[in-house]
């Protein structure tokens, strides 16, 4: 079966690949339309005053200035299907290196890239099936999961073998099971947030007829940015929870192997560091007083301490929690 696991890790990079070209033909052969002046792109006031001004305002996701044409319509629900396929081999290549090693696929930190990206990229097709105007994001969803897989597979594999006996413990499918279900919606959270600043820019941009730069090209095809503030603060408001609880068991499984529940480890800390960084994105997204940009980068600010605690932590920094596992 760790052959078959490994092909079908081929598999799925060349899915999401396929996905993301699909991805860049529906932005290229979508018309753009004028610009029009930011405070229009926000949500209508409705008031009572008239049987018209009654009326529904309209869905902020479909104010993007793309407009689809039957040829990028097609495209990307051809990039959903792929990213769809891609998904079942990716899930498909999890369970067959699970078989393989008799455990649960997340023990070292090659497996667990994995799980965190199958989870970002399900969590994302969860949400584009129900709301169909942002596939734009899909581009970047695809994008993200090509670079962290194709690090997994060239840089961090590990053949599969049995656990190593710290890690032995029915906590590891409770505590880092957890742990890579935020991390995957943590990942869509920062790519929601990168994309709304991106959006900014673009509206900036057009607003003062400014020739745009890479960013503000970046934007332009994106959803409305109310829509993408939105989805990022749905999925940290979602993933938040989770990553407390995670958090919580592996203070329970510390005490449990080492006596302690809190001894300051790397890992420990910086995930404490990830928990107060996500904890302060909410709470400035609840302030009103404070910028929405400002909250986005308090997002992916958070995003940063996590792929410290992923990478650094685990290949540079010693500590009781070094389970890497690369070769």
């Amino acid at each position: 079966m760790a052959p078959l696991s490994d092909q079908l890790l081929a598999v799925t990079l060349v899915a999401y690949l396929l996905a993301m070209v699909a991805y860049t033909f529906e932005h290229a052969v979508r018309r753009v339309g004028s610009v029009a002046p930011a405070a229009s792109r926000l949500p209508a006031v409705r008031v009572a005053a008239s049987p018209a001004a009654s009326q529904p305002s309209p869905d902020p996701e479909l104010t993007s200035d793309a407009v689809p044409s039957p040829w990028a319509h097609r495209a990307g629900w051809a990039a959903i299907i792929a990213t769809g396929i891609g998904v079942i081999a990716h899930l498909s290549c999890l369970i067959s290196r699970g078989i393989e090693a008799r455990r649960v696929p997340w023990g070292n930190m090659y497996e667990f890239v994995l799980a965190v990206t199958l989870v970002g990229v399900l969590a994302w097709l969860a949400i584009v099936l129900r709301r169909p105007a942002i596939r734009p994001v899909g581009l970047y969803v695809t994008l993200a999961a090509v670079i962290l897989l194709g690090l997994a597979g060239m840089r961090l594999y590990t053949a599969a073998g049995p656990l190593v006996p710290a890690l032995n413990s029915y906590w590891l499918k409770i505590h880092v099971s957890t742990a890579a279900i935020a991390s995957g919606i943590f990942l869509l959270g920062f790519i929601a947030a990168s994309g709304y600043l991106a959006r900014l820019v673009y509206d900036r941009a057009a607003a003062t007829d400014r020739p745009p730069g890479l960013v503000a090209s970046v934007g332009r095809h994106l959803p409305a940015a109310a829509t993408l503030e939105r989805l990022s603060f749905q999925a940290h408001a979602v993933a938040f929870p989770i990553w407390s609880f995670a958090v919580g068991a592996g203070a329970i499984w510390a005490e449990a192997a080492w006596g302690r529940y809190w001894g300051w480890d790397p890992k420990e800390t910086w995930a404490f560091i990830s928990w107060v960084a996500y904890a302060g994105y909410l709470h400035a997204h609840a302030t009103p007083s404070i910028k929405r940009p400002v909250v986005a980068y308090l997002a992916i600010v958070a995003w940063g301490t996590m792929m410290f605690n992923l990478f650094a932590v685990n290949l540079l920094i010693a500590g009781l929690h070094s389970y890497a596992g690369t070769e």
